[in-house]
């Protein structure tokens, strides 16, 4: 993968494969891509972004910002990756369960309905549920064991430091 690589995110529930063609990669190696975006469905308050996505870890970071340039949460998504290098493309699954990390330190787990509906409706098989478990799982640990500034490190050090 390269800065050339084009990205894809994929939905399970509503399903939908959309090409982020608005996704500028501004790092990439063998562990992550780094990216930087603006809102695909623009709402009142998001307006772009950055998200790192964890090659080997089963996770995407993404730092919300707002319409006056302030963090409003850092959004980790459980995903998996397949790559096809052929067409030099990543596809990005969102396994549904995500994690909101507020400014303040406030956690925020959702949509865990949504992964068991995935399951019951057989959009994902039992070795997918079970890794998307173990993945937020880890993920979480990384949480609360305060470790979550090393995820964000990636984008943190691409930005101005008035930005961070």
């Amino acid at each position: 993968m390269d800065k050339t690589t084009v990205l894809f995110r994929k939905r399970l529930i509503p399903e939908e494969c959309v090409r982020l063609d608005n996704d500028v990669i501004l790092r990439c190696d063998d562990n992550m891509i780094v990216t930087s975006w603006k809102a695909l469905h623009p709402k009142h308050d998001l307006s772009h972004g950055y998200s790192i996505y964890y090659l080997k870890r089963g996770i995407k970071v993404s730092r919300f910002i707002s319409h006056d340039e302030k963090l409003m949460y850092w959004y980790c998504d459980i995903v998996s990756y397949k790559y096809n290098e052929e067409e030099n493309s990543l596809l990005v699954t969102d396994l549904l369960a995500d994690v909101l990390v507020y400014p303040d330190g406030r956690l925020k787990v959702v949509d865990l309905d949504e992964l068991a509906e995935a399951f019951d409706k057989h959009l994902i098989d039992n070795e997918t549920l079970k890794n998307s478990l173990l993945d937020l799982n880890r993920l979480l640990e990384i949480i609360y064991s305060r470790q979550f500034s090393s995820l964000e490190r990636p984008i943190l050090d691409l930005l101005p430091v008035n930005d961070q």
